[in-house]
């Protein structure tokens, strides 16, 4: 009888992708995937350490797990196992910490695969598949702790990634995610010594994944402001039927002296002339960002810098999130840390702002035939939605990474379709079909 997995993961899209490298490699040797309720043989447990609230579920999750799986073995990855290998170590029926991300292969010899996986096939059930072509952070931000637990820089050969975008498109994956540590540094490793006319950088890459044949569309995940540079605009430009029209540039600050505490590597007018740089050159395209919230010495003048800077370049999402002090960091002992009631009120501000430009964006796209990617469908019983009766309805995102929804067919669902966007409601894109599901 098969032995039976259950995978975790917390935090971002590279432990994500992580994961199901895992995963799939464990599938190969003979273990299955464990259901509902069914005790698994073992557990793997994907940990997320940005934040003590990281660390926290990390915890609790391999609590429950052991308590729910009697006897399972569980094998805890990802940058709490990097940062924190002898406390997860003691905690019940781990079995193995995994502290370096590059010796997963290694840990797939020991459990007896032979073959060993370059990359992955599938991403589950997942309608958009996440590919990392990147690790590593090389940067010093005062208030992460990312760059001491994933501090080796180093990108993965193109031709590795474009065979594993093939395998993936081929099972059915419509939209690719070209995701990193620090996606914008991809092939830096590379370049050392070489003619710049030979480097290899993310601009070079997208463009060979956009040449693979196939039915699919790909998106860039965060990238810094620095490195959205003109050439990587020039490919998003000239390959806008396959390269979606959305950027999420980190921002975390519109103030200078904050930025500068953060040791960010960048002033506030220079992130708005790259955005305003990537609205001129590309057909109104989203821009998404982070922003932190409650930085230390930050004032309500900082505050409503970055407020100005978010109306200026007009963010279509804002990941908003309050600073919490991460031990280990600059930033976690510097003086003027900010009350949790101002940081309460700065993030209520900062909703409202959000929620509005978002829908100036939403509705600015009214009247535009759009690329959906159909995730899930559900059957209207006759709700408000869409002012439709009895129909299946669509839910998916769009190119420009707005979510939307349209009536259809659930056979379409996993199928990239031309819609019409007419109306806003809710926070998403009402559409039409506009054209046949590839």
């Amino acid at each position: 009888m098969a032995a039976t997995l259950k995978t975790v993961t917390l935090g971002c899209k590279v432990n994500q992708y992580e994961t199901e490298y895992v995963r799939q490699g464990l599938h190969t040797i003979g273990y299955r995937d464990a259901v509902a309720d069914e005790v698994a043989d073992l557990c793997v447990v994907n940990t997320c350490t940005v934040t003590g609230e990281g660390d926290a579920k990390s915890r609790q999750t391999i609590r429950r797990l052991a308590r729910k799986n009697p006897g399972t073995r569980i094998v805890v990855m990802g940058c709490y196992a990097t940062r924190a290998k002898d406390e997860l170590a003691t905690l019940p029926n781990v079995a193995e910490v995994v502290t370096d991300k590059r010796e997963l292969p290694d840990l797939l010899g020991r459990f007896g695969v032979v073959d060993l996986p370059d990359g992955i096939s599938t991403f589950g059930r997942r309608q958009r598949a996440y590919v990392k072509v990147q690790d590593g952070c090389l940067l010093r931000c005062s208030f992460c702790i990312i760059p001491s637990v994933r501090p080796q820089m180093y990108s993965r050969p193109a031709p590795s990634i474009l065979d594993e975008i093939r395998r993936l498109v081929d099972h059915g994956h419509r939209e690719i995610v070209l995701t990193g540590v620090h996606l914008g540094h991809y092939g830096v490793d590379f370049n050392a010594g070489e003619p710049k006319s030979a480097w290899w950088r993310l601009s070079r890459l997208l463009k060979e994944v956009v040449n693979i044949p196939g039915a699919f569309r790909v998106r860039l995940s965060s990238i810094e402001a620095t490195e959205v540079t003109r050439e990587l605009i020039d490919v998003m430009g000239e390959f806008s039927d396959r390269v979606c029209s959305h950027l999420h540039i980190c921002l975390q600050s519109g103030s200078d002296p904050v930025l500068r505490r953060m040791r960010r590597r960048w002033g506030a007018k220079r992130f708005v002339d790259r955005c305003s740089l990537v609205q001129e050159r590309l057909d109104q395209p989203a821009i998404t960002t982070d922003i932190m919230v409650g930085f230390p010495g930050e004032t309500d003048e900082d505050f409503a810098a970055t407020c100005r800077v978010a109306e200026d370049v007009g963010f279509s999402k804002i990941h908003a999130f309050p600073f919490s002090p991460r031990k280990g960091t600059p930033a976690a002992d510097m003086p003027e840390q900010i009350h949790g009631d101002v940081k309460s009120q700065r993030m209520s501000q900062l909703a409202e702002l959000e929620a509005k430009l978002r829908e100036r964006y939403f509705r600015g796209l009214i009247g535009r035939e759009l690329e959906l990617l159909a995730e899930s469908s559900a059957w209207n019983a006759g709700e408000a939605v869409h002012e439709t009766q009895g129909e299946t309805m669509l839910e998916g995102t769009t190119c420009r990474y707005a979510p939307a929804s349209v009536p259809g067919e659930a056979s379409d669902c996993g199928r990239l379709m031309a819609v019409a966007a007419v109306d806003y409601q809710g926070g998403r894109l009402l559409c039409n079909k506009a054209g046949p599901a590839s």
